[in-house]
């Protein structure tokens, strides 16, 4: 997709240099685009090489927050149209945004002879691939052994977590989501997410969608394939924790599946639990409760971190 050449800041220039994005390592002052990566740079010991951020609402790290408020972070705007002249006044050494931020290019902002971080880790097709995106962000911030460090513990626990249940059976079944106006959007097959499912031993109502972004689906076709699935996992974000009897005033069907009637409806309150933030680059969280909630005996001290069956 995209060639980047990292040159240390302290030598001179090769003469003969590959084709790719040349940028000066390590970073000292990076626009950050997103909250996961703040979050990232962060757990890396790189939190202050970060000069500035975008859509500052939705980064809930305090020294971000704080960092704005005193100065020593430029509050740049809204990721789809910052404010350049900010931009320009900081003289970043780079800028990290997500490629889908602006499918036509990245307008004002590729004009302006800053290094553009395509951080396109959303893209891939395993957990623990997205994951290990963390060592190439080291490699920028010169912060490779933290980085190396990190995803080793990362994936040798995601596997060990993987391997606790692979012999399992027979495997639960999932169904995932909530109805959004009239229509479901539920993970393809190929998603992160399915595979992560089948990972905590259990099977994925609809992982035989192609796809592996979200697939768009009628209540009906839901219905029809998950009414009898065993667990059913929603996420939602308010101020205080959906209630079982919220959910059937929400939408009466809801209460016809029978993961609804047996009270096997876990949810996950983004509005307060860092769900989004964490789960890029720690699948290794998700799969531990993910485990938990398939396969209560098998982790039989662990306290789920995001996901609760709804109370009544």
């Amino acid at each position: 997709l995209h060639t980047c050449v990292l040159v240390d800041k302290e030598k001179s220039l090769p003469a003969d240099l590959p084709e790719g994005t040349l940028v000066r390592t390590p970073l000292s002052k990076a626009v950050v685009y997103s909250s996961v990566h703040c979050g990232l740079l962060n757990q890396i010991g790189a939190l202050k090489s970060i000069g500035g951020v975008c859509d500052l609402k939705y980064i809930k790290l305090q020294e971000v927050q704080d960092g704005c408020r005193t100065g020593s972070i430029a509050d740049v705007g809204n990721g789809m149209n910052p404010d350049i002249e900010k931009i320009i006044d900081l003289h970043p050494d780079a800028i990290m945004l997500s490629p889908f931020e602006n499918s036509g290019g990245y307008g004002r902002v590729e004009k302006l002879n800053i290094p553009i971080i395509e951080c396109a880790d959303y893209m891939e097709t395993s957990a623990l691939g997205r994951a290990e995106w963390v060592r190439f962000y080291g490699l920028l911030f010169g912060k490779e052994k933290e980085a190396d460090s990190l995803f080793a513990e990362v994936e040798r626990k995601y596997l060990t977590l993987r391997d606790q249940v692979k012999e399992i059976s027979p495997k639960p079944t999932v169904i995932t989501e909530l109805k959004t106006g009239g229509t479901w959007y539920v993970p393809g097959g190929n998603s992160t997410m399915a595979k992560v499912y089948a990972d905590a031993g259990a099977r994925y109502i609809f992982a035989d969608i192609p796809q592996s972004g979200s697939a768009a689906l009628a209540f009906e076709t839901i219905f029809d394939k998950g009414q009898h699935a065993d667990y059913w996992l929603i996420k939602y974000n308010q101020q205080v924790d959906k209630t079982y009897r919220e959910l059937k005033s929400d939408y009466a069907p809801y209460a016809n599946f029978d993961a609804f009637r047996n009270r096997k409806v876990y949810g996950c309150n983004t509005g307060r639990i860092p769900f989004y933030e964490e789960v890029p680059f720690h699948p290794e969280l998700l799969l531990e409760d993910l485990v938990k909630v398939f396969h209560p005996i098998v982790l039989k001290d662990y306290t789920p971190r995001y996901f609760t069956n709804l109370a009544e």
